[in-house]
């Protein structure tokens, strides 16, 4: 009898221990399969109307994300601000947007922001247009100026005030989404503007409008930039690299396929083939050495560093629109350039 009660006694601890290591495995196997499945979900990157950012639309008609191994799904904004908003809320893990927002939303964003590229300085194409009668900056004082209060023609604004000794309390800003404050300008309801492409064309229909100042006149004020989740660097840094890799190949194809590339922008952009022309010819493409100087600190802004803390003071100050200055060295990381650099040799 008691042979019997010490061989059930086995059987039973055999069959715990059995049934505990299938658990095991199988948590194991669940587990490694949700970290596959979690890897094979696309990267969202948003990008919406800005000249140089549509140029991604080129890496998905062309096949380079798949060239780079780069799992990516591109989704396109209407509304820009949407887009910052829902790469702050955790909703996309990278968006094209410019540094003074992305040091708006450093702080609150739920998965942080990290600046990986400069896509393009703005070289003309943010502009301050005014109606007839208004020649130059100075004299916008007192007048009524249309815009989205915080974003870059608001900065932009700022810089051209500042130059002529002069500042955002001189001017009556009007806070508009920048589509709908291009409309209400061109229709008579505000002196001025700042607006980027295309939503400028709209403001020049306004009989006797012109331009009175643009980023043309403030080098390196208004990058714009590849920003991605902290999360999606530390948990898939190699689709990150495999963004970076793409970017510098769509480049390459579009000064190799110029005319190829221009169709491929002009329909993503819903803009005529010579209106895309005059866009370009206000965007600043960084190549490889002109994202190197980006990111190094300077006296300028032609440096990333120091123009973050212009801008920082900017939103802090002048706008109220952050309460406290963010940790500005974490919001770069130019890594995946400098791989990018090293396997390129």
């Amino acid at each position: 009898m008691a042979k019997k009660i010490w061989f059930l006694a086995v059987v039973l601890l055999l069959s715990f221990l059995v049934t505990t290591n299938w658990q095991q495995i199988s948590s194991t196997a669940t587990s490694s399969l949700n970290v596959k499945e979690d890897y094979e979900q696309p990267i969202v990157l948003g990008y919406s109307n800005w000249a140089g950012w549509w140029p991604w639309a080129i890496a998905e008609s062309e096949g380079l994300f798949a060239k780079h191994n780069a799992n990516v799904e591109l989704k396109w904004y209407d509304n820009y601000s949407k887009s910052m908003q829902d790469l702050a809320d955790g909703y996309i893990d990278a968006n094209c947007q410019t540094l003074n927002d992305t040091i708006t939303f450093a702080e609150d964003a739920v998965k942080g922001e990290v600046v990986v590229l400069v896509n393009d300085n703005s070289a003309g194409n943010d502009k301050i247009i005014a109606a007839k009668g208004i020649n130059e900056v100075k004299d916008l004082k007192n007048k009524q100026v249309v815009l989205e209060a915080g974003v870059v023609d608001d900065f932009l604004l700022t810089l051209a005030l500042e130059k002529e000794g002069m500042s955002r309390s001189d001017v009556k800003i009007i806070d508009i989404e920048t589509g709908a404050a291009a409309e209400a300008f061109a229709v008579g309801q505000a002196d001025a503007v700042g607006a980027f492409p295309p939503f400028w064309l709209i403001a020049l229909k306004r009989e006797g409008a012109k331009e009175i100042t643009s980023s043309k006149a403030f080098p390196g004020a208004i990058p714009d930039l590849l920003v991605v989740t902290e999360q999606l660097i530390d948990s898939n840094p190699e689709q990150v690299q495999a963004l970076i890799d793409t970017w510098f190949d769509v480049l390459d194809f579009m000064a190799v396929n110029p005319t190829r590339a221009d169709e491929i922008m002009a329909k993503r952009a819903n803009v005529s083939y010579e209106e895309l022309q005059l866009f370009k010819a206000g965007t600043k493409m960084f190549n490889l050495e002109e994202n190197f100087e980006a990111f190094a600190d300077g006296n300028n802004m032609r440096h990333m560093p120091y123009a973050a803390r212009k801008m920082t003071n900017f939103l802090q100050h002048s706008l109220k629109s952050i309460d406290k200055k963010p940790n500005l060295d974490a919001i770069f990381n130019q890594s995946f350039i400098k791989a990018y650099a090293i396997n390129k040799q």
